[in-house]
């Protein structure tokens, strides 16, 4: 691009796409912020929904929102000290009246990836989905003692 240019001008010799634009910054808010997503997680249909993160006790929980969501439609991953979240939902709705027949289906998908606050133990990581709230309960590793290594 020539000095001067910006990729809305009119002289410019490609589109500017402001769906680009958007994609670039939500992907510079999740490295600040320490997010990471799947390529396969993220498209511009993908709902992200909030997320809270507390450390209770000896636990870190994981609260968000996923409405219409049943618990068999959720997958849950962690690894690394990193979580997944990730859900579809869909919806069918049939009517008849009067000679007609009218029948729409709905599409959903949420997901959220981020880095965990310390190290969890994956293993006994619980999860439940109540009235479409799911809480994950991870609780947290013991931490090892570090070994000093004396030089020679």
């Amino acid at each position: 691009m020539r000095f001067g240019l910006t990729p809305w001008s009119p002289s410019s010799t490609t589109r500017w796409d402001p769906f680009d634009d958007m994609k670039r910054m939500q992907e510079r808010l999740n490295r600040l912020f320490g997010e990471e997503e799947r390529s396969d997680m993220m498209d511009i249909d993908t709902m992200s929904p909030l997320v809270d993160i507390k450390e209770k006790d000896d636990n870190i929980v994981v609260t968000t929102d996923l409405p219409g969501v049943d618990k068999k439609d959720v997958d849950i991953d962690i690894r690394d000290n990193k979580i997944w979240i990730s859900a579809n939902t869909h919806k069918e709705a049939e009517e008849e009246k009067e000679g007609y027949l009218m029948k729409e289906r709905t599409y959903s998908r949420f997901a959220r990836a981020f880095n965990l606050p310390s190290a969890v133990n994956e293993e006994e990581a619980k999860a439940k989905l109540e009235d479409g709230v799911l809480t994950i309960t991870l609780p947290k590793s013991e931490i090892e003692e570090k070994h000093r290594i004396m030089i020679e």
